[in-house]
């Protein structure tokens, strides 16, 4: 795990919930059960800072980290994705969006692909992009104005179930998706009955930490495909439910070490 997906891991499940805010004591101690070491997370909060993602204000020698306008929406934007898939019957009708990039940049080009993907769009070729939800608010919302003129939408229809299936085809990696779908239920379905029995706070909080890691990826390379576009033998609604019972099981204990990291205490072993 890499020590800007802690952080903003923290804050997402246990800060924004306080307060939105942490001290940066708190984080290096917090941070060490994942092995990142303290200097790491000094430079790391600093970088984070100075990017726009996190306000700062210091008592004495004591630095605390606050959530801002930038980052609670970054924050509440990755929940959604994450926690409230849709899985909503489809009335065969795809958003279409076409991509104008004759007077983009490259990096203007990189930003609205970007979003694209966050919103659950799939390249199907060039600058042509689909996806089976109409999420052009959630997009606009995302893109700069300038941005945003470079994209055109349309409604857009199939004469058949085959060629939608080869637009789902084309635009996303079942195959490879539905691998990893196997792979993260086999690795945390085993383990539900021990969460529910609880774990020690560290260890807890540490699984947690994995549990969302593993499965972040999952909305964002998942585009919720109706039933009828999906291969035989999909398991995502599955692992999502595996992820909501795993994440709920783990969320006293790992709760609780933060609670006690945040109190001055130390972490059981």
């Amino acid at each position: 795990m890499r020590p800007r997906s802690i952080v903003f891991d923290l804050y997402g499940d246990y800060f924004r919930y306080t307060g939105g805010a942490a001290r940066l004591a708190v984080l290096t101690e917090l941070m060490s059960v994942f092995d990142v070491e303290p200097a790491t997370v000094r430079v790391v909060m600093t970088r984070l800072r100075k990017d726009g993602w996190f306000d700062s204000d210091k008592d004495g020698r004591a630095v605390t980290y606050r959530l801002n306008a930038k980052s609670w929406q970054l924050l509440d934007e990755g929940r959604d994705r994450i926690f409230d898939r849709t899985f909503a019957d489809w009335n065969r009708t795809w958003t279409q969006a076409l991509l104008r990039d004759d007077d983009l940049s490259r990096d203007g080009r990189k930003r609205i692909e970007t979003s694209l993907s966050w919103c659950g769009f799939g390249c199907y070729s060039g600058g042509t992009w689909f996806s089976p939800h109409d999420r052009r608010k959630r997009l606009g919302e995302m893109l700069a104005t300038d941005d945003e003129s470079s994209v055109t939408f349309l409604h857009a229809g199939t004469p058949s179930l085959t060629d939608d299936r080869l637009i789902a085809e084309t635009c996303w990696d079942l195959t490879d998706l539905g691998h990893d779908y196997r792979d993260f239920i086999d690795r945390f379905r085993p383990n539900l009955a021990a969460y529910r029995r609880g774990l020690s706070g560290r260890a807890a909080l540490v699984e947690r930490m994995r549990l969302i890691g593993d499965y972040r990826r999952f909305p964002f390379r998942d585009p919720d495909l109706p039933d009828v576009l999906l291969p035989a033998g999909w398991r995502g609604r599955e692992a999502h439910e595996v992820f909501l019972e795993a994440h709920d099981a783990l969320r006293a204990s790992a709760e609780e070490a933060v609670r006690t990291v945040e109190s001055g205490r130390e972490l059981d072993m």
